[in-house]
Order: structure tokens, then sequence, then C-alpha cells
């Protein structure tokens, strides 16, 4: 068997623009190009929010109140905080590959959501309240 046979060439069509002095590569039209911008607010506070809260489960800080001492922040901003924790597993991971609803921010979370994971998948991925 030759080499030429083993070989096999794929094309895809694709344009380079410069977009704000940069090259962007741009998917030919009609093709949906994967979206992954991770919101580096998000993930960051829900690695606070784990945090925390293993911190408060193996005993490190008896309460919120003392955490957020410790941490030297507001205890409501604390425990708002922490109910990132509760969010649904699929949410969790589609912030942190970057694949969220684009109106799915930190303060529209941390103004709380509902404690059900169906709901919540709801709720965040339509934008009703």
């Amino acid at each position: 068997m030759s080499e030429a046979t083993n070989t096999l060439t794929v094309r895809i069509p694709l344009a380079v623009r410069r977009r704000g002095g940069a090259r962007k590569v741009m998917a030919p039209a009609g093709v949906l190009a994967a979206r992954a911008r991770v919101d580096i607010t998000l993930v960051k506070a829900l690695a606070r929010a784990f945090r925390w809260r293993r911190m408060l489960e193996t005993g490190h800080y008896a309460t919120v109140k003392e955490l957020a001492a410790a941490e030297k922040i507001n205890s409501s901003y604390v425990s708002r905080v922490l109910r990132l924790t509760l969010l649904a597993p699929d949410i969790v991971e589609a912030i942190l590959d970057g694949r969220q609803p684009e109106g799915m921010t930190l303060p529209r979370l941390l103004d709380g959501v509902p404690a059900r994971w169906t709901k919540q998948t709801d709720q965040l991925s339509t934008g009703r309240e």
C-alpha cells in the first residue's frame, strides 16, 4: 500500500479577517463556531465559593461571619457567593467550559436562583425569573 492511499486531505474553508487590529479566523457562513468564552469572574467566584464551603465544613471557620472577617469582606457577600455551591452540576460545568448562556453573569447568579436543579437550568437558560 503506497503512502498516497493512506493520506486523508481535509479542506475547511476559513477566512482570516482583521478585528480590532488582531487577526481572527472566521468560520464560513452557515457554520456555527463553538463559543468558548470563559467568564473569569464567574470561575473565580465558583472557586472561591467551593473553597469557603470547604473551610466551613472542615471547621476551619465556625460561621460565615467569622469567615468573612478573616477574608476582610462583608458577610452578606460571602453568603451570596456560597450559594453558588448549590448550582446544578451541569451549570457549574458549563461555566467552567465557557458554555454558559449569554446572560449568565455573576450579579445575576448572586441575586439568587431556585434550589431545584431542574428549575435552575430552565430559569438560567431562558432568562426567565
